[in-house]
């Protein structure tokens, strides 16, 4: 048996930790207490969330999100943020590139070809650089018309809930909008049935 305060290996009669006191009996007793009608659930595990639909899955991301109080300011926010930070990394895989190839070019111990290669490598800096800029200006155009729109609805749901107070009555009913029938839906059947008993 393992304790599980210490992790040291414990022999199964002992009632105590040799390391560090804990009781093994009282955890022996609770790992043999499970009732054995107990059903396993699966809804309170990783696989129930395979089988979630899309709009579930984005309306339980929207609910941790409130309870973590993250709003679309915050994250229209940590966009424009990590847009700076992966531009930042592009320029400066940008230059460490340029100069550590033009010290390898230098050095007079590459071939032309490879020196031809080597002294463009540094574009590949510009790929974060361009990923970066497109955060910033998603961050920048987009979300703040999705912060908008969110300020918006939320200034709605408040209205919504100040207005529930006074709610809007219905109009007095007026019996003279229903229209008179010149006869009953009996009265002409009966006809029809009469005339057929004299045939």
């Amino acid at each position: 048996m393992f304790c599980p305060q210490c992790g040291s290996t414990q022999s199964e009669d002992l009632k105590f930790c040799k390391v560090c006191g804990v009781n093994l009996y009282a955890v022996m007793q609770v790992v043999a207490a499970r009732e054995p009608d107990e059903k396993f659930d699966w809804s309170k595990t990783w696989v129930q969330e395979m089988f979630l639909s899309a709009d579930e899955k984005k309306r339980r991301k929207a609910e941790i999100e409130k309870q973590r109080g993250i709003t679309p300011e915050i994250k229209r926010y940590n966009e424009i943020k990590a847009g700076i930070i992966v531009s930042s990394v592009g320029i400066a895989i940008a230059i460490f590139l340029f100069v550590f190839m033009g010290g390898l070019i230098a050095s007079s111990q590459v071939s032309h070809d490879a020196a031809e290669i080597l002294s463009r490598l540094w574009i590949t800096g510009v790929i974060p650089l361009f990923v970066g800029l497109a955060l910033i200006t998603n961050g920048v155009v987009v979300s703040k018309k999705l912060v908008e729109a969110a300020r918006r609805a939320s200034q709605m749901g408040q209205e919504g809930l100040e207005g529930d107070a006074n709610p809007p009555s219905l109009r007095p009913a007026d019996t003279n909008e229903f229209l008179s029938t010149p006869f009953s839906v009996t009265e002409q059947t009966t006809k029809h049935l009469g005339r057929s008993a004299e045939k």
